[in-house]
């Protein structure tokens, strides 16, 4: 029997210590504070109108990020012109925007009610692997909004954490890690090495672990192929998996039109472990790419291009 406190009791991982709060964190703050109290004012769907068209217009102008973001996009799509790209970067802010928006909104993103914002598809995949496992790992990427995959495994009854990586300001990580709490678990774990032991008694309480899989990962990462180049990505959801003969259910989410989803449920990847643990989790982080790859593709407007995924270039 587990000696976990009740799920409603566990308690919140603190905000980022490793940071010091600065002047600017509380002035980041303030900005964040009154942007979400303008957001709940205006209400879900105003909100993320607003803020898609705002960042759509202001976006692409922040030229260290949009950069990044097209010669990431070049890369992987040699055959797009220049005005293709030009007009999926300006799609990637927009959802960003609206994402962002939707913070101040997290509780009206339902599965069911009068006013269902979240529509899944094939959520009996989910309970027949729980027939056979008590718990299990879910993959899925900056798609959408990415908070929306924790909502709906929580409002289907999935006892689960999460994996995330913690925000540079300590003063809004805190807050993140509060509204997740509210809408999603209070099992988060942030990423790093002190990460290692809350994941393994996670799984001691029979909670799934939840991961969105496709950042770069320097430290710990293992090179492996992504949309066709080597990149640094951690191993970290292969690795429990193989190591405690856990299935990987992979999870897409999609922006169906302004404030609605689509979260669909995935067969387990397949995969047969050979007894050699490096080559397995190598072997099987590539299979979870493979699946990111082709949400990315089908859907590039909706995934968050703006990171270093493939490292830094001359380009950047």
């Amino acid at each position: 029997m587990s000696d976990a406190p009740p799920p409603d009791d566990y308690p919140l991982p603190k905000r980022r210590s490793n940071r010091p709060v600065k002047i600017i964190h509380y002035l980041e703050f303030a900005i964040f504070a009154s942007l979400m109290a303008f957001f709940r004012l205006l209400g879900i769907d105003r909100a993320s109108a607003f803020s898609g068209k705002t960042l759509r217009f202001v976006g692409p102008k922040i030229r260290t990020l949009s950069k990044r973001g097209e010669n990431n996009m070049r890369m992987i799509f040699p055959e797009w012109s220049d005005n293709k790209i030009g007009n999926v970067i300006a799609d990637v802010w927009e959802n960003l925007g609206r994402t962002a928006a939707e913070y101040a909104h997290l509780d009206k993103l339902n599965i069911d009610g009068e006013h269902p914002r979240i529509e899944l598809i094939d959520k009996e995949k989910v309970a027949k692997v729980f027939e056979t496992h008590s718990r299990m790992v879910f993959v899925t990427g900056h798609f959408a909004n990415w908070e929306v995959t924790g909502i709906t495994a929580h409002q289907t009854g999935v006892p689960f954490g999460v994996v995330y990586r913690a925000l540079n300001n300590p003063l809004i990580d805190e807050v993140i890690i509060k509204k997740r709490a509210a809408v999603m678990t209070r099992r988060q774990i942030p990423k790093g090495m002190d990460g290692a032991r809350p994941m393994i008694d996670l799984l001691k309480d029979d909670y799934s672990i939840a991961f969105l899989a496709d950042q770069k990962l320097n430290s710990g990462g293992i090179p492996v192929p992504f949309m066709g180049h080597t990149a640094m990505t951690a191993p970290a959801a292969a690795r429990l998996a193989v190591r405690f003969n856990l299935p990987v259910i992979p999870i897409s989410n999609e922006r169906v039109g302004g404030a609605y989803f689509r979260v669909t449920n995935h067969e387990p990847i397949p995969f047969e472990p050979t007894g050699d643990l490096a080559a397995d989790v190598e072997t099987l982080t590539i299979k979870i790419n493979e699946f990111l790859e082709r949400d990315i593709r089908a859907r590039p407007e909706q995934w968050l291009w703006l990171h270093r995924r493939w490292g830094k270039r001359e380009e950047d």
